[in-house]
């Protein structure tokens, strides 16, 4: 029986906050009984860190001054949210942090054959083949290995053999032409709490904002349980009154002034609510009418400038060599080709308020062989073998042209992300040239070449013999020019952010100086946030260690991404799998959070060939042999539903150059054809784009698919339904995966007190009946149901 608990909070200013700090400091992430180094400054930034924090009675905090970081070790048996205090310039600020208990999986091995080491490795130790030796047990091998609730995927090193568990039938391929095997570890918790956000009330200069706890057990509100932030200071508990089940918490709306965050969530014996972050102006939630923006309501469109449009046919210059082929030259797109596609109102059809552009430094004019075999000829048309710092290739254009195409996005209400190249240089640099101490060496101390040795070798591996990779650990002039670099870009042509390349490549002391310089130098000069989006691929442990206030904003969320492919384009993966990855994301960054969700990317097969059936085998060598086309209707579907999933999902959705008409391509460079336009799309692409541009637009215009909660229905082998709230509206997100029409009919809460479903796309009026919304989907169909 579900008990629904009124919690309603009534803000006042009987007291005083302590708001001095330039951010909204971002929840730690602990494990019981496991010790955790936090550097200060990727808390947040100051220009004093002079600072002290008190006891706590269930987590040791040792503060070393003098290195700026904090070693954190909560008790073993200590779990659930709590909060870490410190005073800083005389004021108390506070930490909300979360402590978990892993769950311990026994991974066996058993061969018929003999075998003398056997190591276990995948994507909770960074693919790492050393680090995770197997015990052998008489006929077995096994190890015991503390995971967070959640997806991995794994195989075995046996002999110096990369082998799958046979005795676990869940494999998933790996894009390299073979398989992974894949364990989920599922939440035991038996009860489940949710926080409902309610509504928000204005009385007499007094803002009172209501939510409801949900529970799947009758539990009894405790004031010392409920943990309410405004910004980073505890609202006091005396503060907090019980009335039966609600909660009032009062301060007046003068303390609401300017932009704040108010945080809310519950703990009920270990058991902790998700957490409400309602971001505010002037007391009025972000995503209402004439309300500022925030990096919340961006839709993110990625663009290969090569391969976009032709605006200027006298720059279209390929690379002269007798080997090259045309996929791997310059094909003639240019920012000449942007401005016309801006002007034309293309990008303002299609909804979408933030792009991000592949690199625009210059780049070699030669033509170069790719290490690995068959050795193929490649030119720089991509914009990753930059030659130098501060020009612009002259295929794209010139810095002027630069800025003029950034302006005019502007205008329109478009914001542009550069995409900045940190881990390396081509050999015609200069740097390279002039400086070759700033990098790292191509010969290993055995005599083996360190490329592409990406797990092993993360942060000084090549990518290719002519591209030297900076060594930033032993080189403090490379840490500074280059990060002066990326500075120097932001003010010369007013890009709001960075796309940065192969972030894990790139040492964490980079993105602080580099973060700190933006912070010192523009954020706060100019009264503006700077977005800066990563790619890395590797672990959540990984991926999240360079996301926080101290270095990036966020990176791609690619381990969302490896579950969401194959759920969208076969009927083996369930829903179900990937709603156990989005929760553990949500465990990772939050519901608020920034992370780019991705159909698509210059790096990966796209969607549309796994959809249509095309990848069998290595799709390195499809992309030359047998390049994919699309011969299925359907899969132009499939691509719309996992849009409609992708704009309605919590992060940053991101349209790949292309998605918007279901481009199909293998791997580099066929996932980077020629965008087409007009009387070249078909009639099956230009039903595609209909679609999409109602779909973004709708994200635009529905404030909770950007800045909501998310609480899901239903999540089976067909359906996948959740529920998008804020304080503005509320969604029911209805995504159908089978290939045949399927009826559904989930619970909506009463507390909503909401009696109408009407579809944004259709304008279908449906009638909540006892509570309940019930529907007839079509085959890969979707709904995003308004909630009145």
């Amino acid at each position: 029986m579900k008990i629904i608990l009124t919690a309603i909070l009534i803000l006042c200013n009987s007291f005083s906050f302590a708001q001095e700090l330039h951010d909204i400091i971002k929840p730690l992430r602990l494990q019981s009984g496991y010790e955790k180094e936090v550097v200060i400054s990727d808390l947040f930034f100051s220009e004093d860190y002079s600072l002290s924090f008190s006891k706590h009675p269930q987590i040791e905090i040792n503060h070393i001054s003098e290195k700026n970081i904090i070693n954190i070790t909560p008790d073993k048996s200590f779990e659930g949210l709590t909060l870490i205090t410190f005073k800083h310039n005389n004021k108390l600020f506070d930490i909300p942090t979360y402590v978990e208990k892993k769950i311990s999986h026994t991974f066996r091995y058993t061969s018929k054959t003999s075998a003398e080491k056997v190591y276990l490795f995948g994507s909770f130790n960074q693919w790492n083949r050393e680090s995770h030796r197997m015990i052998k047990k008489e006929n077995q091998f096994e190890l015991d290995v503390p995971l967070e609730p959640g997806r991995y995927e794994y195989k075995f090193f046996v002999d110096g053999k990369e082998l799958l568990d046979n005795n676990n039938p869940e494999q998933q391929p790996n894009g390299m032409g073979g398989f992974n095997s894949i364990l989920t570890i599922s939440d035991e918790k038996e009860n489940k709490l949710f926080l409902h956000i309610i509504e928000r009330k204005t009385e007499k200069g007094v803002i009172t904002f209501s939510f409801e706890l949900e529970s799947k057990k009758n539990i009894s509100l405790d004031k010392n349980n409920f943990f309410a932030l405004l910004n980073n200071s505890s609202i006091p508990k005396e503060k907090i009154k019980i009335h039966q089940n609600k909660i009032y918490v009062t301060l007046e709306s003068s303390l609401l002034i300017g932009r704040t965050t108010l945080r809310v969530a519950y703990v009920d014996n270990g058991i902790t609510s998700n957490m409400q972050t309602i971001q505010l102006f002037d007391g009025v939630p972000a995503g209402a009418t004439n309300s500022p923006k925030t990096w919340n309501d961006a839709i993110m469109y990625s663009v290969m400038i090569d391969r976009f449009y032709d605006g200027d046919k006298s720059n279209s210059i390929p690379v002269n060599h007798p080997e090259i082929m045309n996929p791997a030259n310059y094909n003639g797109g240019d920012i000449q080709g942007l401005i016309n596609k801006l002007d034309e109102g293309y990008f303002d059809s299609l909804g979408i308020n933030l792009m991000w552009i592949s690199p625009v430094n210059e780049n070699t004019n030669e033509a170069f062989q790719e290490y690995p075999a068959p050795h193929r000829y490649y030119s720089g048309y991509h914009g990753y073998w930059p030659i130098h710092h501060e020009r612009v290739e002259e295929k794209f254009g010139d810095m002027e042209l630069l800025k003029e195409f950034i302006n005019k996005a502007h205008k329109k209400g478009i914001k542009v992300l550069l995409d900045f190249v940190a881990n390396h240089v081509h050999i015609e640099h200069p740097f390279w040239k002039e400086n070759r101490d700033w990098f790292g060496v191509l010969e290993l101390p055995d005599g083996k070449k360190n490329l592409r040795l990406w797990d092993e070798q993360r942060l000084t591996t090549w990518f290719e013999p002519y591209l030297p990779s900076f060594d930033y650990v032993g080189s403090s002039k490379a840490l500074e020019v280059m990060t002066d670099n990326a500075i120097w870009w932001l003010k010369q042509t007013n890009a709001d952010g960075f796309r940065h390349d192969a972030v894990k490549h790139v040492p964490n002391e980079f993105w602080r100086l580099l973060t700190e310089k933006i912070k010192r130098e523009i954020e706060i000069p100019e009264n503006k946030i700077v977005y800066q989006i990563g790619e890395t691929f590797g672990s959540y442990e990984l991926v999240s260690s360079y996301v926080n206030n101290g270095q990036l904003s966020s990176q791609f969320n690619f381990n969302l991404y490896d579950v969401a492919v194959p759920a969208f384009s076969t009927q083996e993966t369930s829903f179900k799998a990937l709603d156990n990855q989005m929760q553990r994301t949500f465990n990772v960054y939050g519901e608020n959070h920034l992370m780019g969700n991705v159909v698509d990317s210059h790096d990966k097969v796209r969607f549309m060939a796994y959809a249509d059936g095309d990848v069998i085998g290595d799709p390195s060598e499809l992309a030359w042999s047998n390049p994919p086309k699309v011969d299925h209707k359907s899969s132009y579907y499939k691509m719309k539903l996992h849009l409609a999933y992708i704009l309605s999902i919590p992060g940053i959705p991101i349209v790949y150059y292309g998605d918007e008409i279901g481009m199909t391509g293998a791997s580099d460079p066929d996932n980077r054809r020629m965008m087409r336009f007009g009387e070249d799309i078909s009639n099956w692409e230009s039903e595609t784009l209909y679609d999409v541009r109602k779909m973004v637009n709708s994200r635009n215009e529905i404030s909770s698919l950007r800045n909501g909660d998310f609480k899901t229905l239903q999540a089976d082998d067909n359906f996948y339904i959740y529920l998008r709230s804020d304080l503005n509206d509320r969604v029911l997100v209805v995504l159908n995966k089978s290939e045949k029409e399927e009826t559904f009919s989930v619970e909506i809460p009463v507390a909503y007190n909401k009696s109408l479903a009407e579809d944004v796309f259709t304008n279908k009026k449906i009638l909540i009946e006892n509570g309940r919304l019930s529907s007839i989907v079509k085959p890969f169909g979707y709904y995003y149901f308004v909630l009145k």
